[in-house]
């Protein structure tokens, strides 16, 4: 069976995509260790030459990108145009900064000399969703380019337009032949990557079933690995937030991308003499979205991926909805075509409902009442999940500490919905993974950290 590329707004299909042969793969993990060896000594100044002139043609290319990802996975056209320009600003970032992040560093011992040096790996296999088409390559591939690793992408089988674009991009700002490579092939065969000798490490972005047979592989091969999973956001709204404000930024945050990303705010811990505001304005601006064909100017909900994941979607609303949740608004599969999900919200969401104990990947809002911000603490952090989380309220000093000290995840935000930043580090903990992405913790992910010790 060819790969398929279905537009999610039409349900037609856009292109079909043969799957690469196992020899086609051989031959290019050859090319990309050949190129790697290359790469390697290449200077940092040289590398950061070609960053620059891959950011230039995502910039230059931005709406023929934001089309391309509207069309093949529903995202908002001008999400997507911001999404090809992010991945410009990573690769400025990485092309300034690799040079000192890896520059090496002296440990004083009872050497004559000793210090530490970082070394590139070899060939990193990035396995990645069709959320952030191009982000989530670029946000792993800047750093491990600048760092001297070479680069291989096993995308979502649903974007592989994307994937061969963005195999282009890197192809037409000159990098050598082979150092980045696009292959089309279905999950079923991503442990062969893994098991090839010539794939050093191995990064992935995708949910926590995907993230943990990864890990299982790659600790079978003894190889370094990064996971970047799932998440189920929470955000607490203390009794002292400002309410407009608050509401804006969730609803903003809940239906970033149409609700699909792992650190899009899912749960929403409203302590008591809040809630029922919070509800009432929530539901007002979650109905007033603009849902419709993501091409179209204004439309800022469109279509999910897939019918699949739509429908998966639904089933765990009406779960919730089965155990004792409350639907305010949303909650019914539009008769039209298109994988379409209206804004939905719960409220009176509790332990034991999917709607509490799972992620909810698409725009459906959980509202949880508290008692106090101890039992919002206590609420926030009652999750498997531990990747973003966010607190409101006019005490910043308050919602500092929480942030700092109390919230269980590895991005936590005061008074602003959770976004990655290339000068931050970004990653989670519990079951959405570990490791880090972005900053200099991200680069140095992939290197052999050395130490030099001279008589």
């Amino acid at each position: 069976m060819p790969l398929e590329s279905i537009n999610p707004t039409t349900n037609e299909i856009i292109q079909t995509y043969q799957e690469h042969s196992d020899n086609e793969i051989e031959q290019s993990l050859v090319a990309a260790d050949q190129a790697f060896s290359r790469w390697r000594r290449v200077s940092f100044a040289e590398r950061a030459k070609h960053l620059k002139a891959v950011a230039e043609i995502l910039r230059k290319r931005k709406e023929d990108y934001g089309k391309l990802m509207a069309v093949e996975m529903g995202k908002p056209f001008a999400q997507g145009v911001a999404e090809s320009e992010k991945c410009a600003w990573v690769c400025d970032y990485y092309a300034e900064n690799a040079a000192h992040f890896l520059s090496p560093e002296t440990i004083p011992s009872d050497a004559s000399k000793s210090f530490i040096t970082f070394q590139p790996l070899g060939i990193l296999l990035a396995i990645m969703p069709w959320n952030f088409p191009f982000w989530q390559v670029f946000r792993a591939a800047a750093p491990a380019l600048m760092a001297g690793n070479a680069v291989v992408l096993k995308h979502a089988s649903n974007v592989s337009g994307c994937a061969l674009e963005i195999e282009g991009v890197f192809r037409d700002a000159g990098l050598p032949d082979g150092l980045f490579t696009t292959f089309l092939l279905k999950s079923n065969r991503v442990n062969q990557l893994i098991e090839h000798p010539f794939v050093k490490a191995v990064t992935i972005t995708g949910s926590t079933a995907a993230g943990k047979a990864v890990a299982a592989k790659a600790g079978e091969m003894l190889k370094k690995s990064v996971l970047e999973l799932g998440g189920s956001d929470a955000y607490v709204i203390l009794e002292n937030a400002n309410l407009e404000e608050a509401v804006n930024t969730c609803v903003t945050s809940r239906l970033i991308n149409n609700g699909q990303s792992c650190i899009a705010a899912k749960r929403f811990i409203v302590v008591e003499p809040l809630k029922e505001k919070f509800e009432e304005m929530f539901v007002e601006k979650m109905k007033a979205q603009n849902i419709g064909d993501p091409l179209d100017v204004g439309v800022n909900v469109g279509p999910m991926a897939r019918h699949d994941l739509r429908d998966e979607l639904h089933r765990q609303v009406r779960r919730s909805i089965e155990r004792g949740a409350k639907l305010l608004c949303g909650g019914e599969i539009p008769k039209d075509k298109g994988a379409f999900y209206p804004p939905t919200v719960l409220t009176d969401v509790k332990k034991g409902m999917p709607a509490y104990d799972e992620e909810l990947f698409g725009p459906v809002a959980a509202i949880i009442g508290a008692k106090d911000e101890a039992d919002a603490i206590r609420i926030a952090n009652d999750s498997v999940f531990g990747l973003g989380a966010a607190v409101f309220t006019i005490d910043v000093k308050r919602g500092e500490r929480i942030a700092a000290e109390e919230l269980e995840a590895g991005s936590c935000f005061v008074n602003a919905f959770v976004k990655s930043d290339p000068r931050l580090p970004f990653g989670g903990i519990k079951q959405s993974g570990y490791g880090r992405e972005l900053a200099m913790f991200g680069i140095r992910e992939f290197v052999n950290v050395k130490t030099v010790w001279v008589k």
